[in-house]
């Protein structure tokens, strides 16, 4: 069974526009929840990268102080290994701290804004 009718608009289930979204986009506020995101993330991210392949280089080009017996038979490739696996976690805990402190709040606030139609 066909119908004529189109399909209901957004505004008809109380959603913004495209033009709602595109000027929250540009907003002072939505920049600041960006600018917050990215000045934690992105500097996290290349330490992180940057330690990973320290870690990979001197896994490859310096086997011998890697070999490097600590105690018992824990050599120093080990232990860095182990300190991968625990750095991805800090910094996991990490930026769910600073998104629950800094980004939720904004975030929650730009969206209560569009919803409300404000």
């Amino acid at each position: 069974m066909a119908t004529d009718a189109p399909p209901p608009s957004r505004a008809e289930h109380g959603l913004p526009a495209a033009d709602e979204f595109v000027a929250v986009q540009e907003s002072a506020e939505f920049r600041e929840l960006r600018r917050s995101h990215r000045s934690f993330a992105f500097p996290l991210t290349v330490a992180f990268i940057v330690w990973y392949l320290v870690y990979v280089l001197l896994s490859n080009y310096a086997g011998e102080f890697m070999g490097t017996k600590l105690f018992g038979s824990i050599n120093v490739a080990l232990v860095l290994g182990l300190a991968q696996f625990l750095s991805t976690f800090l910094i996991a805990w990490w930026y769910s701290r600073h998104a629950a402190a800094q980004l939720d709040p904004k975030a929650e606030a730009i969206k209560s804004r569009m919803e409300s139609g404000a």
